[in-house]
């Protein structure tokens, strides 16, 4: 534990000398969050007091782009909330991330490449692994990443209809060029669309270029589209929504852990430990056996829900359950546009589902210190100034302005679904910035498994 905490320091330590910046840093109490803030608070006064060997002076300092006023550093634990990290999800980036085996902003996908055209029961051609880099050259994922998935198929759609008429403008240009004959109307014509194929030409890198993210977009979002009508993700993740706005269930939890053409065991166990995570009152011994039974007899793995049992009822203790504000999805009936036959896209049966934003809990611990507010969840938060001489133990910041940086640091690992809900939060708040971070980033899949393992402990 020790030497995770030390790397986990070094490494942020290392982060703020490069943005020559010193955080003031905010913890919860009586978490590895905070055994991190004590470490890191100690590391950086010792390196400011030693005045010669400082690595916060002269040229760093004040040469990032928080020159102006201090970031504000909040250290949260993982423990503060275990439900998003299991949530089934909507956003094209998270998605990928849940779905996909997507690792350092590269994709691999399998393509089977059917069976071939040979008697009955031929065997199924090898499948091809394809990989594809998602970074932020590419506009395209630039800016949809963080967009519901219904939107994400219908703006690949669009981009490909106005590739090619770009494309079928060419073809007539070339073949207009290809004109025989003396007659005057060709020849004027000729000496228009020379200017025109001209400027054509000269934008093929980039339709080129705009053709293969179209590509690589189409073949990303079919895949993900794949796992989606096969799990029924849309449904999880509204019915999940539901569970963690506390409103009304149309349907019983034992229906859809029971129903077996919804999603595979591990859906089941995701929804069900949200469920158990998100409850005011933990259900009866009865009906956990009940839901016990479902799970088994539908291949489930208990391991992660005996972790979870022994974590509410320790957490019972220390503080009230999580809220996650009441979020509410709007479904849209089916796709319209996208729902056309030409579209590369089948999304029948699929829901358009609507986001409204909701600030998750770390993003609403965010706000709270970042912005000043007093709110009983983050008003015992410890306070560490580094460039104070004494340090003090004290909950009281001795700055009331709201800060303009911050970085949120999540210990215990982070996933994209919070970034994401961090991103949409900082649009509303003109000149703030914030940056996201985390001892690991896993996906539901991981961190299952390591549930799991701590269950079996």
């Amino acid at each position: 534990m020790e030497t995770v905490m030390d790397t986990i320091v070094d490494s942020l330590f290392c982060f703020f000398v490069t943005l020559g910046a010193v955080p003031i840093i905010r913890c919860s109490r009586g978490t590895a969050a905070e055994m991190v803030a004590v470490k890191l608070d100690k590391k950086l006064r010792e390196n400011l007091r030693d005045a010669r060997n400082s690595l916060f002076t002269g040229d760093t300092l004040g040469a990032g782009q928080f020159s102006f006023q201090r970031p504000l550093l909040v250290l949260v634990d993982r423990n503060i909330d275990l439900a998003t990290p299991l949530h089934h999800t909507w956003t094209y980036q998270a998605l990928v991330h849940d779905v996909l085996d997507f690792h350092l902003n590269r994709v691999n996908l399998e393509e089977s490449s059917g069976v071939e055209n040979s008697p009955a029961g031929a065997r199924p051609k090898r499948k091809n692994k394809k990989s594809y880099d998602l970074t932020p050259v590419d506009k395209f994922w630039q800016k949809h990443k963080g967009s519901p998935f219904p939107e994400v198929a219908e703006s690949v759609q669009q981009e490909l209809e106005s590739y090619r008429a770009q494309e079928d403008e060419v073809k007539r240009l070339k073949s207009i060029m290809g004109l025989e004959g003396e007659d005057e109307g060709a020849i004027s014509m000729l000496s228009d669309n020379t200017a025109k194929l001209t400027s054509a030409v000269s934008s093929l890198p980039e339709l080129l270029e705009k053709k293969r993210l179209i590509d690589l977009h189409t073949n990303v979002a079919t895949a993900v589209l794949e796992h989606i009508k096969a799990r029924k993700l849309d449904v999880y993740f509204e019915y999940e929504e539901k569970i963690m706005s506390k409103t009304t269930l149309d349907k019983s939890l034992l229906d859809i852990i029971s129903d077996p053409d919804a999603g595979t065991p591990e859906d089941k166990m995701r929804l069900f430990l949200i469920y158990y995570i998100s409850a005011q009152q933990a259900p009866s011994e009865a009906d956990l056996e009940q839901y016990k039974k479902a799970l088994t007899d539908a291949g489930c793995n208990l391991n992660p829900l005996q972790y979870i049992k022994q974590w509410k009822a320790f957490a019972k203790m220390a503080s009230a359950p999580t809220s996650y504000g009441n979020t509410t999805t709007k479904p849209m009936g089916l796709l319209s546009r996208v729902m056309n036959t030409g579209s590369q896209f089948v999304m029948e049966g699929v829901k358009n589902l609507v986001l409204k934003q909701q600030n998750l809990p770390v993003t609403r611990i965010l706000d709270n210190l970042m912005e000043m507010k007093s709110n009983p969840e983050t008003d015992d938060y410890r306070y560490f100034d580094p460039k104070m001489l004494r340090g003090n133990d004290s909950s009281v910041p001795r700055n009331k302005n709201p800060f303009q940086e911050a970085i949120v640091f999540v210990v215990g690992g982070g996933n994209y679904i919070e970034y994401q809900n961090l991103v949409d939060y900082i649009k509303g708040k003109q000149g703030k910035h914030i940056l996201y971070g985390c001892s690991e980033l896993f996906n539901a899949t991981q961190f299952i498994k390591q549930l799991s393992q701590l269950g079996q402990k």
